[in-house]
């Protein structure tokens, strides 16, 4: 009888899932893989501090346990180019300095974040269907829809089996770049064998399927077609399709677009140098130092705030502290996201303020001018048809959120000793 080789032996280490971040909460998603003396790292993000954090700007996740085995880090994996999963690379990196894989647009997001640091680490591009290895880890980006371009999810082959990480994710068959998530490949993997599955849970409480971001598009072209005034949009500066979808709008009605807030200035330029975000007209992009110069109803400023930062350039037109624009009487403002839990109070705070200015406000519970970035209810049980994982953690969300989720897993046949609802 021939002898086993070292690949088809049985694993007889502990092999490891520690979640930093992102359970219990929204925000600063981090989980650490560990076999033996091999780690590495899906997502580092950052959250917004609750209102009893007084003077702390941002909260990031908590390294030590990667600080005291920094020899075994072989480097982090990006699922996307949210601040909620890259926001804690400028800190996370001045104590370990590891190399960083991405996608394309995630990666740009992340050299301009971590210039201003003045930070310089190594970072990798990668394609959907790639194959890195960390140590003992196989790890292959899979293409997902989300609130972002070049959003990835990870099967992660380990000694045990494989890991599928969704990452955030929606199941959108519309696309705004035509890119179509990867339902195939999770299927083949659920055919392979899912040893456990790491599903998003944030719009778990919600019923059905999640719309296609191309509807918000047309909203906007009525919006538009109508409106006899200045416009003003404020959205998340790294939602590229959401910012392609209204400089279409704007050029479908003529109108000049200026952006406003560094993050949105930002986030545009690195967009439109990678070709994610297409500009029909050159000469329909201004600065917004130069919007005086044309009349009102050829105008759309596409800014930040959305979620009501007291810092950010809407609060700043809103507070009259914004150096080249003032809200006036008439002006429409669009709010085009919904506020993130535990946002809501700044967000109402800045509709009363723009209201008192005169603004014209349109909002989601008013008009269809937002879709969520993630998995409903339906999808998320298509997630588990497709996976058919031996184990499950739900993700991404507050207590009551993946406490819904295996709700749901239960639902569909999973054992409830096979599930496990984790802590950071």
């Amino acid at each position: 009888m021939s002898k086993k080789t070292k690949t088809e032996e049985k694993p007889t280490s502990t092999f490891k899932i520690i979640p930093l971040g992102g359970l219990n909460e929204i925000g600063k998603n981090m989980t650490v893989y560990q076999y033996e003396d091999d780690i590495f790292i899906v997502d580092c993000g950052m959250a917004f501090p609750e209102d009893e954090l007084l003077g702390i700007d941002v909260v990031i996740p908590d390294i030590s346990y990667l600080k005291k085995n920094a020899s075994k880090v072989k480097g982090i994996v990006l699922t996307h180019g949210h601040e909620d999963h890259i926001g804690a690379l400028p800190y996370f990196l001045r104590e370990l300095n590891v190399p960083i894989y991405g996608t394309r647009l995630t990666l740009g997001l992340v050299e301009n974040k971590l210039k201003e640091h003045k930070i310089n680490p190594k970072l990798i591009t990668i394609v959907p269907g790639q194959i890195i290895k960390l140590g003992v880890f196989e790890i292959e980006p899979i293409r997902v829809c989300h609130s972002i371009a070049d959003a990835v999810a990870f099967a992660i082959k380990t000694p045990y089996g494989t890991v599928v990480q969704t990452g955030d994710f929606k199941i959108d068959f519309t696309p705004i770049d035509g890119q179509k998530m990867d339902l195939h490949r999770f299927a083949k993997l659920g055919e392979e064998g899912v040893l456990a599955l790491l599903s998003d849970s944030t719009n778990v409480n919600r019923e059905g399927y999640t719309m296609s971001e191309s509807s918000v598009g047309d909203t906007f072209e009525q919006i538009f077609r109508h409106a006899e005034s200045r416009i003003i949009v404020a959205s998340f500066a790294s939602n590229v399709h959401r910012v392609q979808q209204i400089i279409n709008a704007a050029h479908l009605n003529n109108r000049k677009v200026a952006f406003s807030g560094r993050s949105m200035v930002n986030v545009s330029n690195v967009a439109r140098e990678l070709g994610y975000l297409k500009i029909p007209e050159p000469d329909m992009i201004i600065d917004i130092k130069d919007i005086d110069r044309y009349p009102e109803n050829e105008l759309v400023v596409i800014t930040t705030g959305s979620q009501g930062e007291p810092m950010s350039a809407l609060a700043r037109m809103a507070n009259s502290e914004h150096r080249n624009m003032e809200i006036v009487p008439g002006d429409l403002v669009i709010l085009s996201s919904s506020p993130i839990p535990g946002n809501e109070k700044s967000v109402y705070k800045i509709i009363n303020q723009l209201t008192k200015k005169g603004a014209k406000m349109i909002y989601e519970s008013l008009a269809d001018v937002h879709v969520s970035g993630h998995a409903k209810q339906e999808e998320l049980k298509l997630m588990q048809a497709l996976t058919r994982p031996k184990y499950f953690v739900p993700v991404h969300g507050e207590y009551v959120m993946l406490d819904r989720h295996k709700q749901l897993a239960l639902d569909m046949g999973m054992h409830d000793k096979n599930i496990f609802l984790l802590n950071n």
